[in-house]
């Protein structure tokens, strides 16, 4: 049985497109720290809780446009040097995959990094 990740759109694999994400929310999160909105890595969520119950940290940006989160391995904590670390996260303002991109698009054409 193939895994998901090798599954195709017959351009990329899913395990492809994830890479892809991370690594431009690595660049992304770069970019809104030098625009000067709030960005945070954390092993912990808001209420204290480890992420995923360990092995995973979190990185939460609050843009103009509302807060933004993802989830990574730890293997992929050293992409995001230089963001700031906390004890926790932010707390979670409710936001989902519409939301987020809702955001992300709204600042865009707003002219925001």
């Amino acid at each position: 049985m193939t895994g998901t990740g090798s599954i195709s759109d017959g351009f990329h694999t899913f395990d492809e497109l994830y890479e892809f994400r991370l690594l431009y929310h690595a660049h992304a999160v770069r970019a809104w720290l030098a625009a000067g909105y709030p960005v945070v890595r954390s092993w912990k969520h808001y209420d204290g809780e480890p992420c995923f119950g360990g092995g995973w940290f979190i990185v939460v940006a609050q843009l103009p446009t509302g807060q933004v989160s993802n989830h990574y391995r730890t293997a992929n904590w050293s992409l995001f040097a230089g963001v700031p670390e906390a004890g926790t996260a932010p707390e979670w303002d409710g936001h989902n995959v519409a939301d987020v991109a809702r955001r992300m698009r709204a600042l865009l054409e707003n002219g925001g990094s």
